[in-house]
């Protein structure tokens, strides 16, 4: 594919079916995979939300995590208004403002004939309020977004990391980093934004366990990891999403005062 990889302003120039333009559902043999993931990371209070689509067949979940407290999740009553998300769902309700910039969108090759449009956003700020079984919950706090839409390989894994917070001088920070997609040495998603400032960096390594990523080391929530074990005939995937804390150095050398996301390791066949 000629162009490809291509990260900012070269994203344009590819004579590829990009969003916002439509993508076909089947390209050369490969369903069409799509997303929308908003996640809000703090000290106190987490939250996700997502939609997601495989060829045909659609997949929406949330979830809530509080320190201290065991994760609730669920696929029900989920809404995504613009830049606005909506959930009421039991004893659950949440309308939150994700104050969105333009986002860094690459696009890169998978495993020959597919390619994979992403487009990524971390550090940036959201408002909002939740009610957890009548408590009610004023969040002010920033917020990572992941849009992605390719034709993935039928076997794939990545082990990925999103996460926002205040470097040693007061920066307001967000990365992502991943390894196994888009994950080339030029032109990758990789990225660390610095008060709204986007950099790409290079190639990260991630320990096995989800206990640290490059120079930085992940300190888990207890009871705080989304899981899914699926094992059907067409369809198989083992994903883990804890939610925690993070401390040391990111990849392009800022140190963090406090950090806090998600890491995750997913393995599936589609």
């Amino acid at each position: 594919m000629e162009g490809v990889p291509a990260r900012g302003d070269g994203v344009a120039s590819l004579d590829l079916p990009l969003p916002p333009r439509r993508m076909p559902l089947v390209r050369r043999g490969r369903a069409l995979k799509r997303w929308r993931y908003v996640g809000v990371y703090g000290p106190e209070v987490m939250f996700c939300a997502g939609r997601a689509r495989v060829g045909v067949i659609p997949k929406s979940w949330w979830a809530v995590v509080e320190r201290g407290r065991p994760v609730r999740e669920g696929a029900r009553g989920l809404r995504f208004d613009g830049s606005r998300v909506l959930v009421e769902s039991g004893g659950v309700r949440a309308d939150l403002l994700v104050e969105e910039g333009g986002g860094v969108e690459s696009v890169n090759a998978h495993e020959g004939a597919g390619y994979i449009w992403t487009r990524k956003q971390a550090g940036v700020p959201v408002r909002g309020r939740m009610e957890l079984d009548g408590r009610r919950v004023d969040l002010d706090a920033l917020a990572a977004v992941d849009e992605t839409a390719g034709y993935h390989a039928r076997e794939t894994s990545w082990l990925w990391s999103a996460g926002v917070g205040r470097g040693g001088g007061g920066e307001r920070v967000g990365w992502n980093l991943v390894t196994g997609v888009n994950d080339g040495p030029v032109a990758s998603e990789r990225t660390v934004w610095v008060d709204g400032e986007p950099v790409e960096v290079g190639p990260v390594e991630f320990a096995p366990d989800l206990s640290r990523v490059g120079d930085l080391a992940f300190h888990e929530w207890p009871d705080s990891a989304r899981v899914d074990d699926t094992n059907l005939l067409i369809f198989r995937s083992r994903y883990r999403q804890p939610f925690g804390e993070f401390s040391g150095t990111l990849p392009n050398g800022i140190g963090l005062a406090a950090g806090f996301g998600v890491m995750e390791t997913h393995d599936v066949r589609w």
